[in-house]
């Protein structure tokens, strides 16, 4: 707008309120209604963005459809000359602009709670609203843009800018974030919110390529309420807000911590329904072992403590008296810890209808999120269990491998590992060895439908590990011996020989009719309930391309002991 006037149309522009890299903000007033309007002009950059305007023609007319109590609404918009302006409603009672959220951030810890909720209802709403087929996203989540006012005398807050930064090309949308970097850094509370547009960009906002936008404004609601309620940023290891406010009532890490995840895909679907578990902090003598993986942080591992005879799970009373075997010192042998991946939780399908006739029918299931190693565990970490144990037997007298049948071997009661094999999976283990393995490390094996999901990589009607085909230059099958784990490429959750090397127990028992029952038990499917065999899925080192697929069902005696047989963990997460 090269000149302004007092008047624009039917309003009277009463007074400038504020200026920004995206416009300027004035207080308008119709001079028949007297109704007031906030009124802003777009800045002459964006004016003279081409495609920006553009966009601005064919989408604006679409935003102002976008209607929710908790967004500011878009009352009317026009093109004057080289001039283009959006008309909202005025919130404040008065001349004096609203407050934003920052201004309340010594209120108390339940408003801040109803703001949070309030502005997570209004992006979902943002989310869900689309335009020619894409979810909209806000991309400006800040506290400066939401604002704070009397609603039927209550303080509501109400989300502002909603949709604006759709109309910039990307080249204007960098040049609208660095000026606002510049105005932070030199602004009169810089010193307390220095580059705040920038610490809201999501990390993958940061990088090329293409990336949930509607995640990213998960991410910024995050950054926005731990600023409010610690004063600092989200940096690096930032600490949790119990660490920094041990004051505050609420437990706010879970829900923040699942914001502020750096994938995407484990941010909370929707922010409002995740806020209904911010709740009152437990007393730590409340919290149970059982109740404890209802309460981990999302993307935490539950690890019960150490076990010094893990074998004992397998012990069972019997009518004459049990031997109970010598005291012996523990061993203080540190395991080798695998890199573990986490897999969302969802729905899923399993199974397959053109596969065996144990894998039919294909049908949905349930699970909720869980983390499984990123490959088979190896020779070296578990010749460290077994000299924990100090035997190949637990403590109920089940073998847990034949070393015969593995490439550890004992000289003179000494374990080693046969040359060049240390990384390779280890094999000859029983599911007992697998189970007592699993239970030292705190973990445990997956259930079947779990290994099958994983598998799959999030593709859906993938047949393979791989996609929709698989060659022998992706996993090791129909060949001479295993090899190194993480010798081929992962799948697309960066599994590593989820097909082929050795065939991996699940903790499931194994029923032919199985998938029949489980139609009608779709949430965290657990196998049938007794049986004779246990599961083995994934294939080995010597079988054939059949046997690769995901579907695909194998099973054996709980204490089969041969080269083909080898195992990974699993573990629970907490919920988003």
């Amino acid at each position: 707008m090269n000149q302004l006037e007092n008047q624009l149309g039917e309003y009277v522009l009463i007074k400038e309120i504020n200026k920004s890299p995206l416009g300027t903000l004035f207080l308008a007033e119709h001079h028949l209604l007297k109704r007031r309007a906030a009124l802003k002009f777009l800045s002459p950059q964006l004016r003279a963005d081409l495609e920006a305007l553009t966009k601005f023609k064919e989408d604006i007319a679409l935003l102002a459809a976008l209607d929710h109590p908790h967004i500011v609404r878009l009352q009317n918009v026009g093109l004057q000359d080289d001039s283009c302006y959006l008309m909202y409603d005025w919130l404040s009672q008065g001349d004096e602009p609203c407050k934003n959220l920052y201004d309340y951030a010594k209120a108390e810890e339940d408003t801040i709670l109803k703001f949070a909720k309030q502005i997570g209802s209004a992006l979902d709403a943002v989310h869900r609203f689309q335009i020619r087929g894409l979810p909209l996203a806000h991309l400006g989540v800040k506290g400066s843009n939401v604002l704070i006012h009397s609603k039927d005398g209550e303080l509501s807050a109400s989300l502002a800018d909603t949709g604006l930064t759709r109309l910039l090309s990307p080249g204007a949308f960098l040049l609208l974030l660095l000026r606002e970097c510049a105005a932070e850094m030199s602004g009169e509370d810089s010193s307390k919110r220095i580059w705040q547009s920038f610490h809201a960009l999501a990390p993958e906002q940061k990088k090329s390529g293409s990336h949930s936008l509607e995640k990213a404004d998960a991410y910024a609601f995050g950054v926005m309420f731990y600023d409010l309620l610690t004063g600092q940023m989200p940096e690096g290891r930032f600490p949790l807000v119990a660490e920094v406010r041990p004051d505050l009532k609420y437990d706010w890490d879970s829900f923040l911590l699942a914001c502020l995840d750096r994938d995407p895909a484990r941010r909370p679907k929707s922010l409002e329904a995740a806020l209904e578990f911010v709740s009152p902090r437990s007393e730590p003598s409340e919290v149970s072992e059982s109740s404890l993986k209802l309460q981990l942080k999302p993307g935490e591992i539950f690890r019960p403590q150490f076990e010094s005879d893990p074998g004992a799970i397998f012990q069972t009373e019997k009518v004459v008296m049990r031997y109970q075997p010598a005291i012996q010192e523990a061993k203080s042998i540190d395991p080798i810890s695998t890199e573990m991946v986490i897999i969302p939780g969802g729905d899923f399908h399993r199974g397959s209808n053109q596969g065996g006739r144990d894998e039919s029918p294909r049908h949905l299931i349930h699970l909720s999120p869980f983390a499984l190693d990123a490959h088979p565990v190896t020779n070296e970490q578990y010749v460290r269990f077994l000299e924990v144990m100090g035997g190949e037997k637990d403590g109920n007298n089940n073998d847990m491998i034949r070393l015969r049948e593995s490439r550890i071997k004992r000289t003179a009661g000494k374990l080693s590992i046969e040359s060049g094999y240390a990384k390779h999976p280890v094999v000859g283990i029983t599911w007992y060895g697998a189970t007592a393995y699993a239970k030292w490390m705190g973990k445990r094996l997956p259930t079947e439908a779990e290994w099958e999901i994983a598998a799959c990589g999030g593709m859906e009607d993938s047949l393979y590990p791989t996609g929709i085909n698989i060659e022998r230059s992706q996993a090791n099958f129909f060949s001479s011996d295993t090899t190194a784990v993480m010798s081929y490429p992962p799948n697309p959750y960066g599994l590593h020989d989820m097909a082929g090397n050795v065939y991996e127990w699940c903790n499931d028992w194994y029923d032919f009719h199985y998938y029949n029952l489980s139609v009608q038990e779709p949430t965290n499917p657990q196998g049938p309930l007794q049986g004779v065999y246990r599961v083995l899925r994934g294939g080995c080192w010597k079988s054939l391309k059949e046997d690769m697929r995901c579907a695909h069902r194998h099973r054996n005696n709980p204490g089969t002991m041969n080269g083909t047989c080898g195992f990974r963990c699993a573990a629970d997460v907490g919920r988003s």
